[in-house]
């Protein structure tokens, strides 16, 4: 591609653009998808413990019932398995067909999808959580897809002063989707639970579970299908975006008939100039080719690995929040309380973290990623998350007390602000910055396939060691929750590798898409770890 000044007029206009109204319309179409991804991932932990109480319930020995460990892994970890094979699939589907063409398949999945998990049945507990756990993996697949392509599609319709707080919002919408979840959720717990009044589990545990419940999680599950099926229209009016339709399509005609539109300005037709800048650079390499290797390996390995490491600690944090919440004694213990107010006590803590920590973490990003830059906020929010997740397990015991748990809340709400504030943010905003157009999706699906491969392992591996406890070692005087203290210190040893290989990153402050990809100029200087190197110096992977 040809050098900064010689670009195409269509991208230099965008580049160039002022804040319009249509980046704030992309904005919300594109953070809706967002919206619904983290309220559909992230209700179901709210639910999981009234799955429990619904289907698993032993009322012979006053047992309020709880998930077996390999059905809430199920239960918590299949729509992650999901979400990894949607980001391969629709990351490369989005490079092949145009990043419009697959945006509503995605959408529809999950609302469909939402609306089916919150009718699954089956004529035993078996049965209903094995349907569950079908609509939960389509739906994790549709989610899956969100992910590269409203990236993708917000970096190229950005421009480049303030593109990082563009795709930074689109993202943040999570919050408000993590936020959405347990707000919906009290909601539901509390006017079920006013409408049908039950005892405390030992007075009467038949009864602690009323039939009523089984309607409030298949509620909060199905309107996970709104905010989605609210945004489908506009997202297919929504025109492809001028890199893909100019630098993939090869069709600077129509690229700059649709950014006329958008920009409400004349851009001229330049297919000559496309044709010639083609022909003359030869910048067209594939995925598995050593020139790619030689050019963005390192890239795409740093991308990775940080985003399996952020995942690893992010999602096992969300998904057993109610796990270290029981074991520092902030919420009763399931046999003091119906199965209402279990959910009520379990939503309302995890939305008073998502409010206090979680969402000001988003939002610090979007008002300060394009003036500190993507590298430096990624590194501050490993260390961070690094320093209180030892404040919290090294001292574990002390919290545990009673009169300390407060002190505990804060710091935990501490890492989810400094995991927002931090790589949850960069790792998902700088693979859709950094590579080239024609790749640009299929390599963001990959950054996230590699984050949910993280997930798993948070949703799958700390299950056990949250909830599964040696019983043996508290009968002979150890503490109960040494489970939660230990996954807090492999947790601290995994955002500390996060840190390190953060140095594999490059930072993409201020410059355009083209530049950073190397689709500029066949010999311009790409920057790694806050550096800048030549391609040609860069080994390969």
């Amino acid at each position: 591609m040809a050098r900064g000044g010689d670009n195409l007029q269509v991208l230099s206009a965008l580049d160039a653009a002022k804040t319009q109204w249509y980046h704030f319309t992309a904005i919300i179409v594109a953070g809706m998808g967002f919206f619904t991804d983290a309220y559909d991932l992230f209700c179901i932990s709210l639910v999981t413990k009234l799955l429990g109480r619904i289907y698993y319930t032993d009322t012979t020995k006053l047992d309020p019932g709880s998930l077996p460990p390999n059905v809430a892994a199920a239960v918590n970890g299949v729509a992650f398995c999901g979400t990894l094979a949607g980001q391969l699939f629709f990351g490369w589907l989005g490079d092949k067909l145009g990043r419009k063409s697959v945006y509503g398949m995605t959408l529809m999945l999950m609302v469909l999808c939402s609306i089916a998990s919150g009718l699954s049945f089956g004529n035993t507990p078996t049965g209903v959580m094995a349907t569950l756990c079908f609509f939960r993996f389509w739906l994790g697949f549709g989610i899956g897809g969100d992910y590269p392509l409203s990236a993708t599609i917000m970096s190229e319709y950005a421009n480049k002063r303030t593109r990082g707080a563009f795709i930074a919002a689109v993202f943040a919408m999570q919050g408000f989707g993590i936020l959405a979840g347990g707000i919906v959720t009290l909601i539901i717990s509390a006017a079920f639970r006013a409408g049908y009044p039950a005892p405390a589990y030992q007075d009467s545990p038949k009864d602690s579970t009323v039939s009523q419940a089984d309607f409030v999680w298949r509620i909060i599950l199905m309107l996970g299908a709104a905010p989605a099926l609210l945004t489908y229209y506009w997202r297919m009016k929504m025109p492809e975006t001028a890199r893909y339709t100019a630098l993939v399509a090869k069709n600077a005609k129509q690229a700059a008939a649709d950014m006329s539109k958008v920009l409400q300005t004349e851009i001229v037709d330049e297919q000559e100039k496309l044709d010639t800048m083609v022909t003359s650079t030869g910048n067209s390499f594939g995925l598995f080719s050593r020139e790619f290797a030689r050019r963005h390996g390192l890239h795409l390995l740093g991308t990775a690995s940080t985003w399996f490491l952020l995942d690893i600690a992010f999602y096992s944090q969300n998904l057993f929040q109610k796990d270290i919440f029981t074991s520092i004694n902030w919420i009763p213990k399931a046999r003091t309380m119906s199965a209402l107010e279990e959910v009520f006590r379990i939503s309302r803590a995890q939305t008073l973290i998502a409010l206090c920590g979680t969402v000001p973490g988003y939002w610090f990003t979007v008002a300060l990623i394009d003036v500190v830059g993507r590298f430096t906020i990624q590194l501050l929010g490993f260390f961070m998350m690094t320093v209180f997740m030892l404040g919290l397990a090294v001292p574990y015991h002390h919290w545990t007390t009673p009169g300390n748990h407060i002190g505990f809340v804060v710091m935990y709400a501490f890492t989810f602000f400094f995991a927002n504030f931090g790589p949850n943010s960069t790792t998902f905003i700088v693979p859709a910055e950094i590579f080239p157009a024609r790749l640009r999706s299929t390599c963001h699906g990959i950054s996230a396939a590699a984050g949910k491969a993280g997930a798993i392992i948070g949703a799958f591996g700390f299950l056990y060691a949250a909830q599964n406890q040696d019983k043996s070692k508290v009968d002979h005087g150890y503490p109960a929750g040494i489970g939660v203290r230990n996954s807090l210190f492999v947790l601290a040893g995994v955002n500390m590798l996060g840190f390190i290989l953060t140095f594999l990153v490059p930072e993409s402050k201020g410059k355009s898409l083209e530049e950073m990809s190397g689709e500029a100029d066949d010999g311009e200087e790409e920057a790694v770890g806050g550096r800048a190197v030549r391609p040609s110096q860069t080994q390969m992977v």
